[in-house]
């Protein structure tokens, strides 16, 4: 996500980065190059125009120009007024303290709302530990109460339902009260969308506002409809008057104007970020990070996060000793694959390291990994004996042919898959005997 983006910015602000002292003209050239890059992003003209002044406006008033080693205090700049464009400190859902929580989805059909309904609701259960109810609102689409009781049984969460013939309003008031008597924690609420923003949406959508007394009305808007978005988020926001935003398909999208444009146009900032098709692949949006990820610095503490939720911290201190002690087996190995594909795709997690996202040529590199080779690994190791698995310099001639045979692959898969196992286990005895990384600290810290 963002790529496009990235990639502009980075190579705008290249211009300044290593530069022993800046003029006005530097500053200047790097504000032209940096609008252009915000305008193929497709951000709002309006947004460009505020941002790039008040950018020039802090650099010069900084009083960079002249000093010693100036481009990092423009990199901070140029960061810091990125993340106030994205909506500043990060925001969070506001909870009843009488539950259930009730939370209103709007949008435009084909948006993504049913499924970011489920989304949010699995996301509840886990980040939060929420018993989370669905109320089925959406009597238009055809299958839609279909489409939600499906993902919202894949989410764990109850879905209260009353067919297409009902009024939405009534089903709503109805699920709110269910929700109560069953003690649920959350009641998340699906509403209708329609092809254009309407007169008879909007009134539905009120009615049910009024109905429920939401603590968060949140829309959901497809981050790929670029200005498209922003003049539906304006519509939503003079009528209901949503709280939050959830960007959706936000992975399909490599300019990210959407994304920049909304919370200028609304002041309504995003709270979520749908970032795959997977229930697990959604998050909070952070700004900060977000502004840091653009700019190609990473986004380690998401990356930790993500570890902290898969990772148990004995198991993280355990490996680390097996690992010193050089006792890394392929049992070890399918462990900590299967624990990488559970924190989301490799080009994600790889986003988040420090001077690889935005990168081209990095994307491009990513673009061609097969994951399919990741299931033959798996397959590989599986087709092992646990004493294979263990000793991996057992697997000879016809250990190899029974394993490419239980497999479905090569021999020379498999010889290749030893070859660079017993490459990386010499490699970890060798970091084993420095010091080596505090595991269970970083397991400490996520949580």
């Amino acid at each position: 996500m963002f790529d496009s983006l990235a990639e502009r910015l980075q190579g705008a602000l290249g211009s300044v980065r290593g530069r022993g002292t800046l003029t006005e003209e530097d500053i200047d050239g790097a504000m032209r190059e940096i609008r252009l890059a915000l305008l193929e992003a497709d951000v709002n003209f309006k947004v460009v125009k505020q941002f790039t002044d008040q950018l020039r406006e802090r650099c010069i008033g900084a009083g960079v120009i002249g000093t010693l080693n100036p481009s990092q205090q423009v990199v901070k700049i140029v960061s810091e007024e990125l993340t106030a464009l994205l909506g500043g400190p990060s925001e969070a859902l506001r909870f009843s303290p009488s539950p259930p929580t009730v939370i209103v989805m709007a949008g435009l059909q084909g948006s993504g709302k049913t499924t970011a309904t489920a989304k949010l609701a699995r996301y509840l259960r886990e980040e939060h530990s929420a018993s989370v109810a669905l109320a089925a609102c959406d009597t238009y689409r055809p299958a839609a109460v279909e489409q939600l009781v499906k993902v919202g049984a894949q989410a764990q969460a109850e879905v209260y339902e009353r067919g297409t013939d009902a009024d939405p309003v009534e089903i709503a008031a109805w699920a709110l009260q269910r929700a109560r008597e069953e003690g649920k924690d959350v009641l998340i609420v699906d509403t209708s969308g329609r092809m254009h923003v309407d007169e008879e949406l909007m009134g539905e959508l009120v009615r049910i506002r009024d109905a429920v007394t939401p603590e968060n009305v949140l829309l959901v808007v497809d981050a790929m409809t670029g200005q498209d978005a922003v003049k539906v988020a304006e519509r939503f926001a003079q009528d209901v008057q949503f709280d939050g935003v959830v960007l959706s398909k936000l992975d399909g999208d490599a300019r990210g104007g959407a994304a920049l444009s909304i919370v200028a146009a609304t002041g309504r900032p995003i709270l979520f970020a749908s970032t795959g098709e997977k229930l697990e692949q959604f998050e909070r949006f952070h700004p900060d990070r977000m502004a840091q990820r653009i700019l190609g610095m990473g986004d380690v503490m998401s990356l930790i996060e993500k570890a902290g939720r898969e990772v148990d911290e004995a198991e993280a201190v355990e490996l680390e000793r097996r690992l010193r002690q050089g006792e890394l087996g392929l049992d070890d190995f399918l462990d900590q694959l299967r624990m990488l594909r559970r924190m989301g795709p490799l080009s994600s997690l790889l986003g988040m390291l420090p001077g690889v996202g935005g990168r081209a040529e990095v994307t491009k590199q990513l673009m061609n990994v097969d994951e399919r080779e990741l299931d033959r690994l798996q397959a590989i190791i599986l087709s092992m004996t646990p004493e294979e698995r263990r000793r991996p310099e057992l697997i000879k001639g016809s250990r190899r042919l029974r394993i490419a045979r239980g497999s479905g692959t090569s021999v020379q898969h498999v010889n290749r898959l030893v070859k660079q196992f017993d490459q990386m286990r010499k490699l970890m005895r060798t970091l084993g005997r420095g010091k080596g990384v505090d595991i269970g600290a970083l397991m400490r810290q996520a949580r």
